[in-house]
């Protein structure tokens, strides 16, 4: 049996190695955090930390410790999380509405350290990011009911910035009150038009009197602000913790699979050289104006195996009567398939652009 006190110094000796390699590996959990400030990226990557743990766990060759470096790692890589955190947060993110509106509310669970900033159009959000005014934006792209966000799309066409990230939500309506009101007080029911349409076999069960159209935050904000306690207003249970209102009944909506995708905005593209699973690329492009440029262009993507999920055209404003498409489309344009992919593909196209890439996220 070795010596306690020999044992004890390997042990020391040890250490300070190791608090010299931890220095070493924070640094550059430095710079893997300024990278995803860049670009808009969240700090917890599954895929990566289980590729960790994979590759690590097969250097230990002692089966019977094995277990026990895992939970080193885990807590390890939970160290460098909360470092990152520390590092990314005070972000600026750009949304577009007001404070409790559903936009600002998935702009904090992506950003739950950010500092999020309202603006009155897509546009103003946007450009904030061009300008420099904030880091990224978070903006809706899509609904499950009422379909695209075509003023989005069309950012993503004439604008500069790349999309990091796309995050679907699912809506859900809560009726909200002053604290102590009671369901057969309330008498006006407000919220913004689409959240008062999706509500409508609830309102009509309960035969309130009127609705009124406002925004879903204004709606909160105004009964927190009269104390009305005939008013309830149709909105989330996070505007409610925001305002000091309560929660009369939940998930009133009639679809339960009402879903908003909202992407992040960032001025750096998010490089991936490798291809990841459920890895998705979004591409928009202009085709020659010749007959049969469009099926030609589809049949490329088609042939080299990328799985179009979504497929769009919208009208270019500055050109009447012309059309872009637009492209979401499962893989890696960054592999070897994607880039013949985009090279074959330019030859049916006079304008071609990858947005951006990302793996599909949920919060």
């Amino acid at each position: 049996m070795r010596d306690l006190e020999e044992a004890r110094k390997t042990v020391q000796e040890t250490d300070a190695q190791m608090a010299e390699l931890f220095q070493k590996r924070m640094s550059a959990v430095k710079d893997i955090a300024a990278f995803k400030k860049e670009r808009g990226l969240p700090v917890f990557d599954a895929a990566q930390e289980k590729k960790v743990l994979e590759r690590n766990s097969a250097l230990i060759t002692d089966e019977m410790i094995k277990p026990y470096y895992l939970t080193f790692m885990q807590d390890v890589m939970e160290v460098s999380k909360k470092y990152q955190e520390r590092l990314i947060s005070g972000a600026k993110v750009a949304f577009c509405g007001t404070m409790g509106a559903f936009a600002h509310i998935a702009a904090k669970r992506i950003f739950p350290d950010g500092r999020c900033i309202p603006y009155h159009s897509f546009d103003n959000a946007y450009l904030s990011v061009v300008e420099g005014e904030c880091d990224y934006a978070v903006l809706p792209i899509e609904n499950s009911y009422a379909g695209e966000v075509g003023q989005v799309v069309d950012l993503m066409f004439h604008g500069s910035l790349y999309v990091n990230g796309v995050y679907p939500f699912p809506i859900v309506h809560d009726l909200l009150a002053v604290p102590g009101a009671k369901m057969e007080e309330i008498r006006t029911v407000i919220s913004h038009p689409q959240a008062l349409s999706q509500c409508q076999p609830y309102i009509r069960k309960h035969a309130f009197l009127e609705q009124t159209e406002v925004n879903t935050a204004v709606a909160a904000r105004r009964v927190a602000e009269t104390g009305d306690r005939t008013l309830a207003a149709i909105a989330s249970e996070e505007t409610a913790e925001l305002y000091g209102l309560q929660i009369l009944d939940h998930d009133i909506n009639e679809s339960k699979d009402n879903t908003t995708r909202f992407a992040v905005f960032a001025r750096t593209k998010n490089v991936e050289d490798t291809v990841r699973e459920g890895s998705t690329f979004i591409m928009l492009f202009r085709v020659n104006n010749v007959a049969g440029a469009l099926a030609d262009a589809l049949t490329v993507i088609s042939r080299y195996g990328f799985n179009m999920k979504v497929l769009r055209s919208r009208p270019i404003k500055t050109t009447p009567w012309k059309y872009y498409f637009y492209v979401e489309a499962e893989g890696s344009p960054a592999s070897k398939d994607g880039q013949d992919m985009i090279s074959e593909l330019r030859d049916h196209c006079d304008m071609l652009k990858i947005v951006g890439q990302y793996t599909a996220g949920k919060k």
